[in-house]
């Protein structure tokens, strides 16, 4: 599974905990709210690129649809 901007923080961090580190460097509040609303557009896309690094995923790992 790849994380995504739809996702929330706290679904995030319940999938995989070692994302809290990330999670506090952006700055990102652990809420319900997806990324993409309470990020800032200008780093979602390298906050994203950090958490997909540290879980292990990435397009090429994952398939469509699950």
């Amino acid at each position: 599974m790849v994380i995504q901007p739809n996702m929330s923080p706290k679904a995030i961090i319940e999938i995989w905990n070692n994302t809290t580190v990330v999670l506090d460097k952006y700055k990102v509040p652990i809420s319900e709210e997806e990324l993409e609303a309470i990020v800032d557009s200008q780093v979602l896309n390298s906050l994203l690129k950090e958490l997909n690094n540290i879980v292990g995923s990435s397009s090429s790992t994952c398939i469509e649809g699950g």
